[in-house]
């Protein structure tokens, strides 16, 4: 049964973020500019060509800000300055300048829900008494013993542990009280029924926007408001959690509240010419809830981690779809879609086991060869879907995770805070390969590289993929460029077309306007060769891999699909 859905119905006259293909930079990890081993801002000045001839409409640049690092720069110490590291005010400013020349969008990071320890806020909370202004602009609170020896409730931190810990001053007095931090202890909670704590990062979105930031990518979108009653969580009974193994519906995710904040942030957004724009990373339960937060006076995008946690699995996939799709169409918002981030597993790697494997834990056995044939193949078929994608750093070069790192190279908490039983996220954050035999590959002039690379790394360097056409860096540049160029792909209609093979997806891509040929956009999810119908298109734009093949015989001619490909066919 075919299945129409009109995603463009709602607006026709597309606004840039609506169909974008926005490229991640993890900074730390793209391109060093001065030899310390840590990539900075001049260091993706220096490669901003290189993201241009790969054909992305927009960059989105993790957190920049002046940091201790203890969470890869999600611990800000300070919204409104450059951490030393990393360049300085003037270099973001000259990297803002840039890609509005060459027609690039600039998306920052923004982390509301929690700040650094190191902050001005949370030092000023050390030396101060209990009902003290600095106290109320976080989620401080009583023991619930007599003592305050217990916690006031049993929540989990999602970096392993409890999510309270005690709250101790300056010169070692032990208070009373507990301090939230759904993250790390260093990352304390802010409590947004704080008016003033919502009218700084007010301010802080119109610093940057003053200095020309097209949009923010806000972290942990479905947090920061907490329900008041804090009541304990039932951990023995859960039973579903989301990509990082947290209760969907625990009491301090996707209540409610939040959403008056993302009403404030709209009108913020919505006060400039042009407008900004607001995307959020949102963990929501279901679809039907994620785009609640893309209602017309909240938030114009937010990720589709539904999409991403389908894994290799067709029907898992169009349920997905489906479901996006429509939800989105409801509130009137463009879907996004995405594969991988820097928070879970590349997707080169979470697509070649056997069995299909969670997005933030370790495969027992990975066939590198099929994450690559898969990975490829479901990027392309992203590509195609109607809305935005989102792209993460080393993807079109197919990196597959790192996952035999030194121990005493390991940076992230969560590796520190399961004590080791769970290796965190820096496996899909070692530094890029830019040239296979220079040293650190191209990312430092001085070859130190603050994770270490794996000799593999030599086989994905940039330099060996520039000029051969049959690279995963040529696949991404010939699709990102078809993707726009062709007016039936981005934002737009829709439909599931009949007589997909067992193990295929198959969708129909047109435009609303008479004149303009149609796409039919397959996926092969199976191991075997597929036919398809001539009728579906002859003239094949794009593949994922080797050639599609046309065979005729008395009754009607078939196009022939290797496994675990992907196709774009124009009829």
């Amino acid at each position: 049964m075919t299945t129409h859905h009109d995603v463009c119905a709602y607006r026709r006259d597309r606004e840039w973020w609506q169909d974008a293909v926005v490229y991640q930079v993890y900074p730390r990890s793209f391109a060093d500019s001065t030899g310390d081993g840590i990539g900075d801002l001049p260091g993706i000045l220096d490669r901003l060509d290189y993201l241009v001839d790969l054909g992305i409409d927009a960059l989105w640049i993790s957190p920049f800000y002046t940091s201790p690092l203890r969470d890869g720069g999600y611990d800000v110490a300070d919204y409104r300055d450059v951490d030393e590291r990393l360049g300085t005010l003037a270099d973001i400013d000259r990297l803002i300048a840039a890609c509005h020349e060459r027609g690039l969008r600039i998306i920052m990071d923004i982390v509301p829900n929690h700040t650094s320890s190191d902050h001005r806020w949370w030092r000023e909370v050390l030396t101060s008494e209990p009902g003290s202004p600095a106290w109320s602009r976080y989620m401080i609170r009583p023991g619930r013993e007599e003592s305050a020896n217990e916690p006031p409730s049993n929540w989990r931190s999602v970096f392993h542990g409890p999510g309270w810990s005690r709250l101790i001053l300056d010169g070692g007095t032990t208070t009373d009280y507990w301090y939230l931090h759904l993250f790390d202890s260093t990352q304390p909670d802010l409590d947004w029924s704080n008016p003033e704590v919502r009218s700084e990062f007010r301010d802080i979105l119109r610093f940057w926007f003053d200095r020309g930031v097209d949009g923010f990518r806000i972290d942990v979108a479905h947090g920061l408001v907490k329900d008041p009653d804090l009541p304990d969580m039932d951990y023995d009974s859960m039973v579903e959690t989301d990509i990082l193994g947290v209760a969907p519906d625990a009491p301090y995710w996707d209540q409610d509240g939040v959403h008056d904040i993302w009403r404030e942030w709209r009108v913020v957004a919505d006060s400039y010419d042009p407008p900004r724009i607001l995307c959020g990373e949102a963990w929501a339960p279901t679809p039907e809830r994620l785009a609640r937060y893309q209602r017309p006076d909240e938030l114009h995008t937010s990720f589709n981690f539904d999409y991403l946690a389908a894994g290799w699995d067709y029907e898992r996939m169009r349920e997905s779809i489906d479901a996006t799709v429509a939800n989105h169409a409801n509130v009137g918002a463009p879907p996004t879609w995405v594969l991988s981030n820097h928070d879970v597993i590349r997707h080169a790697t979470r697509f070649g086991p056997t069995e299909d494997g969670s997005p933030v834990t370790k495969p027992t056995v990975v066939d590198d060869e099929r994450g690559r044939r898969r990975a490829l193949a479901a990027t392309m078929f992203l590509l195609g879907l109607p809305g935005s994608a989102y792209l993460y750093q080393g993807e079109e070069l197919g990196l597959p995770e790192v996952f035999d790192l030194p121990d005493d190279a390991r940076q992230d908490p969560v590796w520190f805070r399961s004590k080791g039983t769970d290796t965190g996220r820096d496996g899909c954050r070692v530094p890029l390969p830019w040239k296979a035999n220079e040293p650190s590959y191209g990312f430092s002039p001085q070859g130190r590289s603050w994770l270490p690379q794996p000799d593999v790394w030599r086989d994905f360097a940039v330099d060996q993929q520039q000029d051969d056409d049959a690279s995963p860096l040529a696949l991404y540049r010939r699709a990102l460029a078809q993707r726009r160029s062709e007016p039936a792909l981005g934002q737009g209609p829709m439909e599931w077309m009949d007589g997909a093979p067992e193990g295929a997806l198959a969708m129909r891509r047109f435009t609303a306007e008479p004149g303009h040929p149609s796409l039919a956009i397959v996926i092969n999810m199976t191991e075997a060769t597929i036919h398809l119908p001539s009728s579906w298109g002859t003239d094949v734009v794009l593949a994922s891999e080797g050639d599609i093949a046309t065979l005729s015989d008395d009754a009607s001619s078939h196009l022939v699909m290797g496994p675990e490909t992907a196709v774009w066919l124009r009829r």
